[in-house]
């Protein structure tokens, strides 16, 4: 695995784990694709380091498991500023 891949791996890793993000926001964040950080998180982190890659899997997981709550909270969001106007 190339220095810069290593190197990207595990600062993602941090941030998720010090901000419990999803994979879409560490992307933004990075500057790379969903897929990317998805590749790194699951195929290159276990490679580094297992535990690390334990912990970053739980927030993702989590992060799975709350994505219909958080895609219900937008939309009423969107229907609200909608009303307001």
């Amino acid at each position: 695995m190339r220095d810069y891949i290593r190197k990207r791996v595990l600062e993602v890793t941090a941030y998720i784990l010090d901000t419990s993000a999803t994979v879409r926001q560490a992307a933004d964040v990075f500057n790379v694709s969903k897929s990317t950080v998805h590749k790194d998180m699951t195929d290159r982190l276990p490679r580094i380091n297992q535990e690390l890659a334990r912990r970053v899997k739980r927030v993702l997981d989590n992060n799975k498991a709350e994505r219909h709550i958080r895609g219900g909270e937008a939309t009423r969001r969107k229907y609200r500023r909608r009303a307001a106007s």
